[in-house]
């Protein structure tokens, strides 16, 4: 069976993670894995406008909420991992989210479109998942541009656990970046469960 972008991204510490987040990040012989929660969106006011531009080419998110109902989908395809998430709203509106995980040198990239991607590691620490970034990326066909967090929104980090002793489906996350200059300019953190298990 195909490893996941995950799999390969922690090694042999892969073994080191609890099986909730072996089941969320695993890949089944479809190579699907769901999973749904309640999300908190958080940014300071003066982010508001960037995000409402960024929103246009299909970076984060640019609305603020609580307990909001979130389904993110993964699948791979090929040696790419397509993430999916929808982000509703109390009003009825949806915020669509998708981005893709291709493996790189030390870990992986996050592009967000066909251009500019994220450059993340992976490690396991107390049992809990970490990400880190490791600047940013603007691709020009087989041409990857390195950019310096300190010119972007800044460095991003990433906490995922089990959400308790024994509970094998549900899992805790926690997403920051935080600018050097600005501080923290963008977080969201939730409670999700995985749907159909990984391996």
């Amino acid at each position: 069976m195909k490893k996941s972008i995950m799999q390969n991204a922690l090694g042999n510490q892969w073994h080191e993670l609890p099986e909730a987040l072996k089941n969320h990040y695993g890949s089944n012989e479809q190579g699907e894995n769901d999973a749904e929660g309640k999300l908190d969106i958080e940014y300071p006011w003066f982010m508001q406008f960037p995000y409402s531009v960024m929103r246009l080419i299909g970076a984060l998110v640019n609305r603020r909420g609580k307990g909001l109902k979130t389904t993110v989908s993964k699948i791979m395809k090929d040696d790419e991992q397509h993430w999916h998430r929808v982000i509703s709203y109390p009003d009825g509106n949806q915020i669509i989210f998708d981005s893709v995980f291709v493996a790189d040198k030390d870990g992986f990239i996050e592009y967000i479109n066909a251009y500019l991607g994220l450059k993340m590691v992976a490690f396991v620490e107390n049992k809990k998942l970490h990400y880190e970034s490791r600047g940013y990326v603007l691709k020009l066909g087989k041409v990857k541009i390195p950019i310096p967090e300190w010119l972007a929104l800044g460095h991003a980090s990433i906490v995922e656990s089990e959400y308790k002793q024994g509970d094998e489906q549900t899992f805790v996350m926690d997403f920051r970046i935080k600018h050097f200059l600005f501080g923290e300019v963008f977080c969201y953190k939730g409670v999700f469960t995985t749907l159909y298990r990984g391996i």
